[in-house]
């Protein structure tokens, strides 16, 4: 799976966030009526002067009321349908990844384009890092922009964290947005430019935009570039395991979530969030007396998790209505996620800034305000850094040295 630009929202209904001077609507008051002088609010902001005029400090009519909610009811079906396709039920249906993995690239030099925000993506980068591939395949990092692109933009140095990712130019095509560098392949593209990608840097050529292919790939199919080859996150003996974790937590946890976030009926919604929750205490039990999902071994479905996980109380419990339960309040789970975080390499994978402002701000239909809350305490990477325990539950010495 893979992440549109930003999460498949079309850049022509992704507009700049509205004005900060809006009409505030509060609770009616009972008192004497202000002159127009005294109405004349210090705004010049002719929308919130008409207001004040028309109804000075009573609510909008109730016919201006139902007309504005329909009109936006509307408008929010019409955005909703380029941001999260659904069926006829409502039920979000993820576009398929048009580039696939072919064959192994051996033998080529390949760049990889990632936008922080994305759990997709993510999974690419903890991998990568993983495997000390970080030299034998360059990366890209975009960031979502205000019409919807994955752009490429230096960070002002004042902003830079030597200890974290961050956006910054595209390093081997010189694109200014992500699309750009999809047209640059060999009889262009018109289709959604998505995260992560894949890059052939000598035949112009998109290898692979699939996530999961992207992983494998990088797990087992460049150890002779990699300066970690003994660490494999998929071993032979726990393929058939690795498979049956995937097909619980990709369509009801990673997917799960914007299922949740991206219902566009009660009844889909319903469906959603109870395979969700359902799914996550499975999880949670399971990781009761399992250090890992296949046991002493970090694996590849480990990875997909986690990378849910790390955005779970910081976005998706908020903004995408995965709301009976935070994941601080499952004990396995949130002791497994702080479990991962810790292993080396992999918090410096995970911006928190750039993933809150890649959702809340950029997500319009879902957060028309453009407002980012502030961060839960609980996702900080101070409370992240605590002791989890874990190792009690492992036979062997499991810690990853990369």
């Amino acid at each position: 799976m893979s992440c549109i630009s930003p999460l498949t929202l079309s850049s022509q209904f992704l507009v700049s966030s509205p004005k900060k001077n809006r009409t505030i609507v509060g609770p009616c008051r009972v008192g004497p009526r202000m002159s127009l002088d005294q109405q004349r609010p210090s705004s010049s902001n002719p929308v919130t002067v008409l207001t004040k005029l028309l109804w000075g400090p009573s609510l909008p009519p109730g016919l201006l009321i139902s007309t504005v909610r329909t009109a936006w009811n509307s408008t929010w079906q019409l955005m909703m349908s380029q941001l999260a396709p659904s069926d006829s039920s409502g039920n979000y249906t993820r576009p398929a990844s048009k580039f696939p993995l072919q064959n192994n690239p051996t033998g080529t030099k390949l760049h990889l384009y990632v936008g922080l925000p994305c759990p997709w993506a993510h999974r690419t980068l903890i991998v990568r890092a993983l495997k000390g591939l970080e030299d034998a395949v360059p990366v890209s990092i975009a960031s979502p922009g205000e019409d919807g692109s994955w752009e490429f933009k230096e960070i002002p140095n004042s902003r830079r964290d030597k200890d974290i990712v961050v956006p910054g130019r595209d390093g081997v095509n010189g694109c200014k947005n992500l699309k750009e560098v999809y047209g640059v392949r060999k009889g262009g593209y018109s289709g959604r430019a998505s995260v992560p990608m894949l890059w052939d840097v000598e035949k112009k050529e998109v290898v692979c935009n699939e996530s999961y292919d992207i992983i494998h790939l990088l797990n087992s199919g460049m150890n002779g570039l990699s300066r970690n080859p003994g660490l494999d996150l998929e071993p032979p003996e726990l393929k058939a395991k690795i498979e049956e974790w995937n097909q619980i937590i990709y369509p009801n946890v990673n997917n799960g979530v914007y299922r949740c976030g991206f219902a566009q009926s009660q009844e889909a919604y319903d469906s959603a969030v109870n395979g969700l929750f359902s799914a996550m205490e499975k999880i949670d039990d399971h990781l009761g007396a399992s250090r890992y999902l296949c046991g002493d071994t970090l694996t590849l479905a480990d990875v997909c998790l986690f990378t849910t996980l790390i955005r779970f109380d910081l976005v998706y419990n908020v903004l995408f209505k995965c709301t009976k339960k935070k994941l601080i309040e499952y004990p396995n789970l949130h002791a497994y996620m702080r479990d991962i975080y810790q292993i080396p390499k992999v918090a410096e994978t995970c911006n928190f800034t750039a993933i809150m402002d890649g959702y809340y701000k950029i997500l319009f239909p879902l957060n028309p305000g453009g407002i980012r809350p502030v961060m839960p305490s609980a996702s900080a990477h101070e409370s992240l850094s605590k002791p989890h325990n874990r190792e009690s539950l492992s036979s062997v010495d499991t810690f990853l040295h990369v």
